[in-house]
């Protein structure tokens, strides 16, 4: 069954577009979460009349302005690479992947774009309520762009709205209300932008503290610490409220990387969630067979804190990664044997379909497998499972083995879980901290407090681009849940030419990112202008 993939290619393929994505991840929340604050400043700025806000405002702005032209530049990128590397993924499920990303492109970015240039040169050309709707239009434009972006991911992570078409094979949409208002995207917006509103305030805070070390700026500095600290604790708690209802969508649509999360390997009643802990050996998910135990070298265990996370019940089943694979008919789990025999009926159905159209389209094994695949029941049963057909062999033994490399790196998305969901906890703490001491007015005096906050900077990116590896490493092999299996979605194009591309692109990204840090230490030494008018 795998004889005819090159999985050198589909390995490189990958390479190239977690690098692009974790690249572009890396401006793409400061501006999410930076556009709101400068709102927030500009909106005292105007009910104040204090020029010292508007020089506040103009100097964030600044920073932002340069975070965002290398951020729009690395995203562009990616939107291409779906043609060039993924032009099976971009048939397969191109009518419904392109609508949100048109979308995005059309109204969102439009929109951000029309309204920063007023925001960055309409200072004293337009009136100041026309330049504070403009301000905040920027910020609701930069979330849109994401919304629309997030739409088409989650689709990607919970397949809804959308029916197979055997004529041209590829699924298309049926609801675009469902794709936009599905649980899977609602939840993963919210998280994700409240999530870059966390990182800006924190790379706020840090800033700002490395001003009240210097002693410059002191009321700059202070005046941004409260508004960012005061920003970020709130959506700390969203974020908080948020990633738990993300996590009870993901035990519902994707079981598999929720197991992987907490490296739970048997399912259980009154499951326990590990709060720390460090697994036995690596790459868990290569050797892994129906006699694997979850091994930690150390592990802090809260008794039945998963199952609450999951469904809200302390004694509530939550299925492990054997369950899965190996199926659980008292509790009603599927084997993943049963779901790849299912899938490759589907896929032979589709085949026969194809045959029949071409030989005798009036005839009546041609309207049979028409209407097999207009019932409800056959979409509901079999399609449903028509990525796992990839992994049919007629070999039982090799079946088997087959099911059991369907499992995401384990590792990985175990680690990166936990070392998000840490430091959100540690970003909650800090604020809380430092918001009680500035208006204590005794955070200038704690130099030590200072540096951690100038040091927690790079943490909030970590924690950032973790999250998006639990997201996109959990769901492998997918690239759309149960539907096609990324190793289905890559380009036919030599491996050799995707190499090249990759380290062409590492050293340009990492040329850029000398580059923005330099301007931006640059801008941040200089400081604002001295005097506003």
């Amino acid at each position: 069954m795998f004889e005819n993939i090159d999985f050198t290619l589909v390995n490189w393929s990958r390479a190239q577009f977690a690098l692009t994505a974790m690249f572009h991840w890396i401006f793409v929340p400061l501006t999410i979460g930076i556009t709101y604050i400068l709102a927030f400043m500009e909106t005292i700025y105007y009910r104040t009349g204090d020029p010292e806000w508007k020089r506040i405002t103009k100097y964030w702005m600044k920073i932002f302005g340069i975070n965002f032209a290398i951020g729009v530049a690395t995203g562009i990128i990616l939107e291409f690479e779906f043609g060039t590397n993924w032009s099976n993924y971009s048939w397969f499920v191109g009518d419904i992947f392109g609508a949100p990303l048109a979308i995005e492109g059309i109204m969102a970015f439009f929109m951000e774009s029309t309204f920063i240039a007023i925001m960055f040169f309409g200072w004293d050309k337009v009136s100041k309520r026309f330049h504070l709707v403009s301000t905040w239009l920027t910020a609701f434009g930069a979330s849109l762009s994401a919304l629309w972006i997030l739409v088409a991911n989650s689709w990607m992570q919970n397949p809804v709205g959308t029916k197979f078409n055997p004529d041209m094979a590829r699924n298309e949409m049926t609801n675009f209300w469902d794709v936009l208002l599905s649980p899977t995207a609602v939840n993963k917006f919210l998280h994700t932008i409240t999530s870059g509103f966390v990182l800006a305030a924190i790379f706020v805070i840090g800033v700002s503290a490395w001003y009240l070390i210097k002693r410059r700026e002191l009321l700059l500095a202070k005046r941004s610490i409260v508004v960012s600290a005061s920003f970020g604790l709130l959506s700390s708690l969203i974020l908080i409220a948020t990633g738990d209802s993300s996590a009870k969508e993901i035990v519902k649509t994707q079981p598999m990387k929720f197991a992987a999360m907490e490296s739970l390997y048997e399912g259980k009643e009154g499951a326990g969630l590990v709060a720390f802990g460090i697994l036995k050996g690596k790459d868990l998910h290569k050797n892994l067979d129906e006699d694997s135990q979850a091994e930690f070298h150390i592990k802090i265990e809260v008794p039945s804190m998963l199952s609450i996370l999951a469904y809200n019940d302390p004694n509530a089943y939550v299925a492990g990664i054997k369950d899965l694979i190996m199926g659980n008919e008292e509790r009603g789990i599927m084997s993943y044997h049963e779901k790849i025999r299912r899938g490759y009926e589907a896929q032979q159905a589709l085949v026969a379909y194809k045959k029949a159209q071409k030989e005798d389209p009036e005839g009546e094994e041609y309207k049979a497998l028409r209407a097999r695949f207009e019932d409800p029941e056959f979409n509901d049963d079999y399609m449903r499972y028509f990525g796992y057909g990839n992994y049919y062999d007629p070999d039982p033994e090799k079946l088997e083995a087959n099911a059991f490399r369907m499992v995401p790196p384990i590792s990985m998305t175990f680690y990166a879980f936990h070392i998000m969901v840490m430091l959100g906890g540690y970003f909650l703490l800090l604020f809380i901290v430092v918001l009680y001491l500035v208006f204590r007015n005794t955070l200038h005096t704690k130099k030590w407090l200072l540096w951690i906050c100038v040091w927690t900077i790079p943490l909030a990116y970590v924690a950032s681009q973790a999250g998006w590896i639990v997201a996109e490493v959990g769901r492998q092999p997918w690239v759309i849940q149960d539907l096609m299996p990324t190793m289905k979605a890559v380009t036919n194009i030599d491996a050799g030419a995707v190499m090249t591309t990759f380290f062409l692109f590492t050293v340009v990204f990492i040329g850029l990112f000398i580059a923005e840090v330099k301007i931006m230490l640059k801008q941040i030494k200089i400081g604002p202008k001295k005097k506003e008018e």
